[in-house]
């Protein structure tokens, strides 16, 4: 149990440092797909992804207060057996971002899984230690998992081409979130972070892009998030 709990620490540290050390990473280049998508409707507007401050600062502060405080608790170690396998990949998912959107795509859906793994497995009390930070990391990932997915299947395929995927792939996120939210108790922090990323859609839909369909369905999409967050906060 302490191996896991310092190497979740560790892990959460090179993960936070990743941005420092791999190339910036500001969507994936034109020539990396068949198809370019320089600028798919469904990626959130840029300061959405300013979130990763606030994910990176709690990731990294649960794993020292956990390796600290809680090196042999076993709610805590099975939480981490999951959370370990998704910060790994998540300290080199830049670097594979960089050079592949395909593996970029498959690696973040691997982030997603073992990040709701440890949602679901991290303990109700002291919340704010562990559940918290976990549950912005899932619920940003929730999100991110579906643009990443829709850029590949728009890169790749004529078929509904970048506007039809993020038709069709939005109100997906939104049932997967709304599934979690309904299914977990006290992660409000998930609906936060998914509810963030949608506005940051609709915003960059009806500003830069002009495509208020896209607009309105991710604000109705936010809406429903948020209703369901406040529920979760009032629990």
């Amino acid at each position: 149990m302490k191996i896991a709990s310092w190497l979740t620490a560790i892990l959460a540290v090179t993960f936070a440092g990743a941005p420092f050390v791999a190339d910036p990473f500001t969507g994936f280049a034109s020539d990396m797909l068949p198809i370019p998508q320089d600028n798919a409707p469904i990626i959130p507007a840029g300061y959405a992804f300013s979130i990763w401050g606030i994910i990176y600062l709690g990731l990294v502060i649960s794993g020292l207060y956990g390796a600290f405080r809680h090196a042999e608790d076993p709610e805590w170690h099975r939480a981490r057996l999951v959370l370990i396998p998704s910060l790994a990949i998540g300290t080199a998912w830049l670097f594979i971002a960089n050079a592949s959107v395909t593996w970029a795509t498959v690696t973040i859906w691997l982030m997603l899984v073992t990040a709701l793994a440890a949602l679901y497995l991290s303990p109700l009390q002291n919340r704010i230690w562990l559940r918290a930070p976990v549950g912005l990391y899932a619920g940003w990932l929730s999100a991110a998992s579906f643009v990443s997915l829709a850029v590949w299947l728009a890169g790749n395929f004529y078929l509904y081409e970048e506007l039809g995927w993020a038709l069709i792939l939005i109100p997906c996120a939104t049932a997967l979130a709304t599934l979690v939210m309904l299914t977990t108790r006290r992660a409000p922090e998930y609906g936060v972070a998914v509810t963030w990323a949608l506005i940051g859609i609709a915003v960059k839909n009806f500003g830069e892009l002009s495509i208020p369909n896209v607009g309105y369905l991710a604000a109705g999409c936010a809406a429903l998030m948020a209703l369901l967050t406040l529920r979760a906060y009032r629990k």
